[in-house]
């Protein structure tokens, strides 16, 4: 047993070691000039790097995000695009704690509706829907699309594979139009692959029900979201590899180390997009520090979704 370090031994030592690193750095500064404590640390700046500019010189489309709801109303959303040159939103607010009546998803839309008419040139409108109510949802669609909202954002009141959602995609497929639909993949442990936890979001979808819907239909298009919101983010993709019509957006709060150059490398450089899920400088971030090309960049950032936007006719210029 000696000849093992102890593992709170290790991490409070080393927790130590790092705060006596920090305090003798500081300490020794104390006896130097100011101005040679400037220089110092200056030297230690990468001189022609602006993070800002970085982030300006990329064109955006937030291809998830809420609206009424994290950031309040649409001057949150535009606060936040204004700051991280973010083009066009793509806002929704699907029923995130309501069972999704006709009623709820109505009124959410014309939320939706509301923000398009107050900021025209930025926030672009996803319409929502449960298709329990398949009646009720495809009519939605239709006075949604006719009012110009674009694409359809759904929630966990039934999963993506549900036979129920047969004539919603189909109608999306006429419409030429992207399914994006919450989503998560549960951790694994020692290889065996757990289903998300039934006592959350029983109906949430995970990439197996992805996979057998876009089997289904090929040639509908469906948007996993937030792949940076926690979850087993390779498996998913790794589950996608060979289904060309299953989309995912970056979003998300978690930063992992490779994400996006993995999920990159797995899907290629045509199927993420961009998306914040309202978390921000997290969002653009891990773009900018992963080692895709500048024209990777622009494809994730722009390019990508715009694609997309161009099969219906609502591409940006």
């Amino acid at each position: 047993m000696s000849n093992f370090i102890n593992r709170r031994k290790f991490i409070a030592g080393s927790a130590l070691s790092a705060a006596g690193l920090l305090m003798s750095e500081h300490t020794a500064g104390l006896n130097k000039p100011e101005n040679q404590i400037a220089s110092i640390s200056n030297a230690n700046r990468p001189s022609s790097y602006n993070l800002m500019k970085e982030v300006m010189k990329y064109r955006k489309i937030d291809s998830h995000v809420h609206a009424h709801l994290f950031d309040g109303g649409p001057e949150g959303n535009i606060a936040f695009a204004d700051r991280l040159g973010i083009d066009k939103m793509f806002v929704s607010r699907p029923a995130y704690n309501g069972e999704g009546t006709p009623k709820e998803f109505r009124s959410y839309n014309d939320l939706m509706l509301d923000c398009m008419k107050q900021y025209p040139d930025r926030l672009i409108g996803q319409f929502t829907a449960n298709a329990i109510y398949q009646k009720e949802s495809l009519e939605e669609i239709k006075r949604c699309v006719d009012l110009g909202m674009v694409g359809l954002k759904v929630y966990t009141q039934l999963k993506i594979n549900n036979p129920l959602f047969y004539p919603i995609i189909e109608k999306m497929i006429d419409l030429k139009m992207i399914i994006h639909m919450h989503a998560y993949a549960q951790l694994g442990l020692g290889g065996y692959r757990m289903k998300y936890d039934v006592g959350i979001r029983p109906n949430t979808s995970i990439p197996e029900d992805f996979v057998e819907i876009a089997k289904r239909y090929p040639e509908a298009m469906f948007q996993y979201a937030h792949i940076g919101g926690g979850g087993d983010w390779e498996y998913t993709c790794k589950s996608f590899v060979h289904y060309p019509n299953i989309y995912v957006d970056t979003s998300g709060s978690n930063n992992p180390e490779n994400m996006i150059d993995s999920a990159m490398k797995l899907l290629g450089e045509d199927r993420l997009f961009f998306g914040s899920d309202n978390c921000y400088y997290q969002s653009v971030g891990k773009i900018l520090a992963s080692n895709l090309t500048e024209n990777q960049k622009k494809k994730v950032f722009f390019d990508n979704y715009n694609a997309i936007l161009r099969r219906s006719g609502n591409n940006i210029d």
